[in-house]
């Protein structure tokens, strides 16, 4: 099973963790999606779009839990990432971790799947 992973700010994902429903950020809310990233794109998409958040959690998911909501679609530069069309049930997540931030500004990562 592959890892795809969420950028939530906190203030969205700790009501959503306690519904067991998360309807994603603005951002998702605004593009009619949630945005996850594969391990080798989420520091970029981190530094692109969250740079500096102070609250920001990493949220994993193992893919194939997610069934055919998922899709994978192309992007920024022709990657293709996974598109999330619908809520996530927060029972699904693998695990979450909140981003530290290093002095340059961008999240400290730990290990990706």
């Amino acid at each position: 099973m592959s890892m795809i992973y969420h950028l939530a700010q906190k203030a969205y994902w700790e009501p959503a963790k306690r519904s067991g429903l998360y309807t994603g950020g603005p951002a998702d809310v605004r593009d009619g999606f949630i945005h996850f990233s594969s391990n080798t794109h989420i520091k970029t998409s981190a530094s692109l779009y969250c740079k500096g958040l102070m609250d920001l959690m990493l949220v994993a998911v193992k893919s194939e839990k997610l069934g055919p909501i998922l899709k994978w679609e192309s992007s920024r530069d022709g990657i293709f990432f996974p598109h999330l069309y619908g809520s996530l049930d927060t029972t699904l997540v693998e695990w979450t971790k909140l981003l530290t931030l290093g002095k340059d500004g961008r999240h400290k990562f730990p290990p990706l799947d």
